[in-house]
């Protein structure tokens, strides 16, 4: 089953979990997996028309899956999944937020 590495905010709701194993040919497939084992993730990473949000990257193996086939993404057993949040905030150059 293909591994994937949950990020600290999402962690709530995979109890704590930083890795899960879950079953699916693809990425799709893989993500309405987590959702059955998991309630409410999938709309923390997905919008409405179950499209990945702008703001969250996934990587299957290292790589982004909007530069391989998005939802499409096959993958194996031993494939790794990595949900990854884009982070915000900090503070400008000059030290002004």
């Amino acid at each position: 089953m293909p591994t994937v590495y949950i990020p600290s905010p999402l962690r709530r709701v995979t109890g704590g979990q930083s890795k899960v194993q879950v079953t699916g040919r693809a990425l799709e497939a893989v993500l309405s997996n987590l959702e059955r084992q998991y309630p409410g993730v999938r709309k923390q990473i997905c919008d409405d028309n179950g499209e990945v949000l702008s703001f969250i990257n996934i990587f299957v193996n290292g790589t982004e899956v909007r530069q391989l086939q998005g939802l499409a993404t096959a993958l194996t057993e031993t494939d790794e999944v990595s949900i990854i949040p884009a982070m915000a905030g900090g503070t400008s150059p000059t030290g002004t937020k």
